[in-house]
């Protein structure tokens, strides 16, 4: 497993200052949500990351900002409460979490320098995370959102979502959004999210069921990390009506960090692969499987390096 560090930051009183790997740019990261169209969880100004953040009851909106090479400065939003030290822990631990700061990228950039398909992606993109869904319900709604449709309108499906389910903070004139809970949509039927324009019928019922199964603690983040093998929280995952082997992989990918998530029948990945080797037609998955060898441990960066050709 590749080596990660638990998060640790400064607190000077009025914001938090959270240390950032040296293999780490908040430029690249802030260009890769700046490709996002229509989306409803963050916002980006002038070079800053504002986004709302849930911590046990409460909830609260960030700004997040480089403050030099090695840090990153947050700050609180017109905050009441922003003194209390289980609000002030859970916002460093979330953005730690979201930016991936634990993960020592050395190992898969010193691999990916010799490999045909990565050496010009790990070159661009130098120091891009894979930048993930902490949540596991906003993980898994993602997943089934993005099923069979393209980007753009699973941008506005979420957003339509989030905006008809989410709770909204309001801080200095603007309004921010969080991510429907499993224990507010648990409570819903899919007729609910249809009559409100959601997706299909059948998604619907999807995002019900996975609610029901979180809220109850059938289904925890903690049950899929204690896996012994990503092939064995593949199955556990895709035991769930609407979860199949791709959305299963980014889950695993995005929200569990499993190093070897590889969502290998992913339409993304295969048009990245085709751009980067200038092939005439996509790749079959014997090509990408014979190809991604050298890859152990380091699936789940690689299919996020290449993706971010992309988008």
């Amino acid at each position: 497993m590749p080596a990660h560090r638990s998060p640790v930051w400064q607190d000077d009183g009025a914001d938090l200052l959270l240390p950032v790997p040296d293999e780490f740019s908040f430029a690249q990261n802030y260009d890769h949500l700046a490709t996002a169209t229509n989306e409803a969880l963050y916002t980006l100004r002038e070079g800053r990351i504002r986004k709302a953040i849930a911590v046990g009851t409460q909830a609260t909106v960030v700004e997040i900002a480089p403050e030099g090479q090695a840090q990153l400065r947050i700050r609180f939003v017109a905050e009441p409460n922003a003194d209390s030290p289980a609000l002030r822990a859970g916002v460093a631990e979330y953005v730690h979490d979201w930016f991936d700061l634990g993960t020592d990228l050395k190992p898969f950039y010193k691999m990916a320098k010799t490999d045909p398909l990565l050496r010009q992606a790990v070159e661009s993109f130098y120091g891009l995370r894979n930048m993930g869904i902490p949540d596991l319900y906003e993980a898994m709604c993602w997943g089934i959102l993005g099923q069979q449709i393209n980007l753009g309108f699973a941008y506005t499906l979420k957003r339509r979502y989030v905006e008809r389910f989410g709770q909204a903070l309001e801080r200095e004139g603007e309004t921010y959004w969080l991510f429907p809970t499993a224990v507010r949509m648990a409570a819903l039927t899919a007729e609910d999210l249809s009559a409100a324009g959601m997706t299909t019928v059948k998604k619907c019922e999807y995002l019900v069921d996975t609610a029901r199964l979180i809220a109850s603690g059938e289904l925890t983040k903690e049950q899929l990390l204690a896996a012994d093998s990503v092939k064995e929280a593949e199955k556990r995952l895709v035991r769930i009506r609407g979860i199949g082997p791709w959305t299963a992989h980014y889950v695993l990918m995005r929200c569990l960090r499993r190093p070897d998530a590889f969502p290998i029948d992913d339409v993304g990945l295969h048009h990245s692969i085709r751009h980067v080797l200038g092939l005439d037609a996509k790749p079959g998955k014997e090509q990408i499987l014979e190809w991604s060898a050298g890859w152990s441990m380091w699936e789940s960066y690689a299919t996020f390096y290449l993706w971010r050709f992309l988008y």
